[in-house]
């Protein structure tokens, strides 16, 4: 019996997720907790098989808790379940040591697919990452503007794109103004881009803003 531990702060979503779950032999959801602080702290004390983890937790990026996991659980798999597009989080969270990602809009089967196929050690992508990532590796696409960006830094340039203030995005993140102001100047320099405005269209031109 495959021991699951979801880390999601949408309740609706999660209570499909146990019923999907629920209908299969081999698998139980163990655990559930709601912000990223939880989901280290239960990691840390309890005895599970496979990490669902949402990109967006209420307090910081998901990507960061997925750092710290593979820091401190390099064999814990880990499956990324977003509400983003691919094009958004994908790439960035198998290199940080996702074993998979997948759309929350995805079936129930396919679901079920990638928490076995993470849990005996595989991994799992969508065809259409999997075709992403062969370019990437065989040098067909060269890098985008926003790869030059840290995960800090892209999360930070998807906010602006959001039309998120300086001030209401080093509230959500716990910075101060000054650092967003950095980060901000950092991100325009890496990109090439000489304001916001031109920044926004960019991210939605390239659909990494909702």
């Amino acid at each position: 019996m495959l021991k699951i531990l979801v880390a999601d702060d949408h309740p609706v979503f999660c209570r499909g997720l146990k019923q999907i779950v629920a209908e299969t032999l081999d698998m139980v959801v163990a655990d559930q907790v709601s912000s990223g602080h939880e989901a280290l702290n239960r990691a840390r004390t309890g005895s599970y098989d496979l990490v669902l983890l949402d990109i967006s937790m209420p307090d910081g990026s998901g990507m960061d808790v997925l750092g710290q996991l593979r820091a401190e659980q390099p064999d814990l798999p880990v499956l990324v379940l977003s509400m983003h597009p691919e094009e958004q989080y994908a790439v960035r969270a198998l290199k940080a040591g996702a074993s998979g990602y997948l759309m929350k809009q995805s079936t129930p089967e396919e679901l079920v697919t990638a928490i076995r196929k993470i849990a005996a050690g595989g991994r799992y992508v969508s065809d259409s990452l999997a075709e992403r990532l062969a370019a990437i590796v065989q040098g067909i696409e060269g890098q985008a503007p926003h790869e030059r960006l840290s995960d800090r830094e892209y999360q930070v340039m998807c906010m602006i794109a959001s039309g998120k203030t300086v001030t209401k995005i080093a509230s959500e993140l716990s910075l101060s103004v000054k650092t967003v102001s950095t980060y901000r100047s950092r991100i325009l320099e890496k990109m090439d881009m000489d304001g916001i405005a031109e920044l926004i269209r960019y991210a939605t031109r390239n659909s990494l803003v909702d």
